[in-house]
Formats: structure tokens, sequence, C-alpha cells
């Protein structure tokens, strides 16, 4: 079966909620949540991140969340809040669907860097 893109984020946006920047950084303030900045490298490298995010690009995500993988990143143990973002939203719920396929039980899509960032939460800026 044939899917469209806008149907993958139907899809995605129907498991994954989206919250508010003021939500993400409460939920961050409560502590147990783990930030994933899934932009590329070029992206991050250009603005900087959330501070205390973990950057895993979008498409090393699978490698690095599963814990039977030798790539699998410990960032991802426990019963930690995900809280995604990405350049504008759309990778995050993508993401945010694909991990929780993988099991994950709290995941959000907190959109996109600009949006975080304009909010006044802490950014890492690019070294």
């Amino acid at each position: 079966m044939v899917r469209s893109v806008k149907q993958m984020l139907e899809e995605a946006n129907a498991v994954v909620p989206k919250i508010t920047p003021d939500h993400a950084q409460a939920m961050m303030a409560k502590g147990n949540t783990l930030v994933l900045d899934i932009r590329d490298a070029p992206e991050v490298a250009a603005t900087g991140k959330i501070a205390g995010a973990v950057h895993v690009s979008r498409g090393m995500l699978e490698f690095r969340a599963d814990p039977e993988l030798p790539s699998y990143d410990k960032n991802f143990a426990g019963d930690k809040t995900l809280i995604l973002y990405c350049g504008s939203g759309g990778r995050a719920a993508l993401a945010g669907k694909l991990l929780h396929d993988m099991g994950y039980g709290k995941v959000y899509n907190a959109g996109g860097f600009k949006d975080l960032a304009d909010s006044g939460i802490a950014i890492e800026k690019p070294t």
C-alpha cells in the first residue's frame, strides 16, 4: 500500500501529542525527560540546540533507541518522557511515531527549534 507523507504525518500526529514550548519546559523542569534534537548535524552546527538535548539525527534514531544493538545510546534507558523537536515539527512527529512503535510510551512532539528558542528556553550555542 502506497502512503503519502501527508498520510504518514496524520498517523504520527494521531499517536504523538504536539506540545507547546511552555509545556515542554514544564515537563523538562519535572525531570526524567530525554530531549531529542533529531535535526541533521549541519542544522545543529548552525544554530545550536536546546540545553541538555541529545542530538540523534532522524536517520540514526532506530539504531540509537534499540537496546539490542551495539549502537544503543544509554540516554534512552529507563522510563523517561521523550520530547522531540526538529526544524518545524514534521520530522519530530514521524520520529515520535517510530519511537512509539518501538515501545516507548511517553513521546511528545515539541515542534520546531525556532519556536522553542523564541520561547526563551535555554540554548547551547554551536561551538
